[in-house]
């Protein structure tokens, strides 16, 4: 047992050191597009949705099999069932009657050669008559059975349908490709805004880095100020200033620690993670000026976007056609077998086939139908056009936006650098006793916001960015941005 345990101990220790290790790396944006693409529930249930679609088609391909039924039927009568006689009474007297004259007639003519003559011929048919009369049942019996089970297998195997079958498959194929892109759009969607939940991430670590440092230089202003008021060089209104925006910074840096932990939370959800799983990114935002791809002419096609609503005008098309397939018959062949019909008062052969032809030769919605099915051709083409107007308006917005925002950059990039200068020759007046500690908290506050306002706009040409390859349908080379 020892020596199993001098084993187990250090693989033991060295799996914990490796998940310590992991645990503690920061995650890149490719790793988050990654385990979205695994595991978020938007995604999730598009494919869902696609895989119903699929075992739909598969389901349409096999329409031309037959159909085969268990016909089975139990039937139970208020009173058994009556056969009215009466109602084939004259017939039978008459049609037997006649039978026995002309036998008479034939066996009379063939031993004298001759009919037999006319009153006789009507004794003959007369006496018939009587006597078949009397002897014919004058009331109607009844059946004994008032309960009936039957049972047997039915067969349909259509012929022809007007086209009807292979229209409702070529709609489900539609209905496949719309599904199929829809995972696509899914999927971008969800890659647009990890990527923006990541840049976020970036610019509250780049904040807070900066907001910490200034929490320090508060701090140390405030320091500072109390020893001054302690050797009675400052009065004490100056040490109170500086509490005043050290207490203010501090509640900003608490507060932006929380806007990152919600980041985070949204995050997890997006890559479809446990809301509380530990994720650490401990980058920043840093800024570098690249050019995006050019989009070239029609680059919106290979838009997820622009595929789903073109699917839409192929899957109003194929609907038309299903709606013209009603007004035309439909045949089918068709068979019985009877398993068991037992009791039955008149049965039927134990089994039959034949050919069935059903046509609709009047319906008031067919027209009308197929009008709306038009209508909806023209609607999907004018989406369609609208879209890749949309798509290229937007990336045009989007390009003139990356420019103006790289003017803003490269602006506040030049003025945060002289706020930080300002500040620290203010700080080193400051302990020349040229000026006071409220100077130095006022030139930190405003280096602050330049800060935040230079930080600002770098997540905005980023997200801008992320926005350009989004419209161009590629956000994952988002990454190649920020890696």
């Amino acid at each position: 047992m020892k020596r199993i345990y001098n084993l187990a101990f250090p693989i033991v220790s060295l799996l914990l050191l490796s998940s310590s290790y992991s645990y503690s790396q920061n995650i890149t944006l490719q790793q988050c597009l990654d385990r979205a693409y695994q595991n978020n529930l938007t995604v999730k249930q598009a494919r869902t949705s696609l895989q119903a679609s699929k075992f739909n088609l598969q389901a349409e391909k096999q329409s031309y099999l037959p159909k085969v039924d268990l016909l089975s039927s139990y039937t139970y009568l208020s009173q058994p069932i009556d056969i009215n006689l009466q109602t084939v009474r004259d017939g039978i007297v008459n049609g037997s009657s006649a039978q026995s004259l002309n036998a008479a007639n034939e066996v009379f003519k063939e031993i004298t050669g001759s009919d037999l003559s006319q009153p006789v011929q009507d004794r003959i048919l007369n006496a018939s008559k009587k006597i078949i009369g009397a002897i014919y049942p004058d009331y109607n019996p009844s059946l004994s059975k008032q309960s009936y089970f039957v049972a047997g297998l039915g067969v349909r195997q259509p012929l022809y349908l007007g086209n009807k079958l292979s229209a409702a498959r070529n709609l489900a194929s539609s209905l496949v490709e719309t599904t199929s892109i829809n995972v696509q759009v899914a999927n971008k969607e969800v890659n647009f805004l990890i990527a923006a939940q990541y840049v976020r991430i970036l610019y509250l670590n780049s904040i807070l880095n900066k907001q910490q440092f200034i929490v320090d230089a508060l701090t140390k202003n405030k320091n500072y100020a109390a020893e001054m008021v302690k050797n009675q060089v400052l009065p004490p209104y100056q040490k109170n200033w500086t509490n005043v925006f050290l207490t203010q910074a501090q509640s900003i840096y608490n507060n932006l620690k929380l806007d990152k932990q919600n980041a985070l939370v949204e995050l997890n959800k997006l890559m479809g993670a446990a809301l509380d799983s530990a994720v650490q990114i401990t980058d920043t935002l840093n800024y570098t000026a690249k050019v995006p791809e050019t989009a070239q002419p029609g680059f919106y096609e290979s838009n997820p976007i622009y595929k789903l609503v073109d699917s839409k005008t192929a899957y109003a098309k194929t609907s038309e056609k299903v709606t013209r397939s009603f007004a035309l018959p439909n045949v089918f062949a068709i068979g019985n077998y009877n398993l068991y019909q037992k009791d039955l008062p008149l049965t039927i052969p134990d089994w039959f086939v034949g050919v069935e032809l059903q046509w609709t030769l009047f319906n008031g919605q067919t027209r009308k139908r197929t009008q709306a099915a038009r209508e909806l051709i023209e609607e999907s083409k004018l989406a369609e056009k609208n879209t890749s107007q949309t798509l290229q308006a937007a990336m045009m917005v989007a390009g003139n936006k990356i420019k103006s925002l790289q003017n803003d950059v490269a602006a506040l990039d030049t003025a945060r650098k002289e706020a930080g200068t300002t500040s620290r020759l203010i700080t080193e007046r400051m302990k020349n006793q040229l000026s006071s500690p409220k100077d130095v908290n006022d030139a930190l506050l405003v280096e602050a916001e330049i800060e935040k306002a230079y930080y600002t706009a770098v997540m905005g040409y980023y997200l801008t960015v992320a926005e350009y390859y989004n419209i161009l349908g590629k956000p994952q080379q988002f990454t190649e941005f920020i890696p």
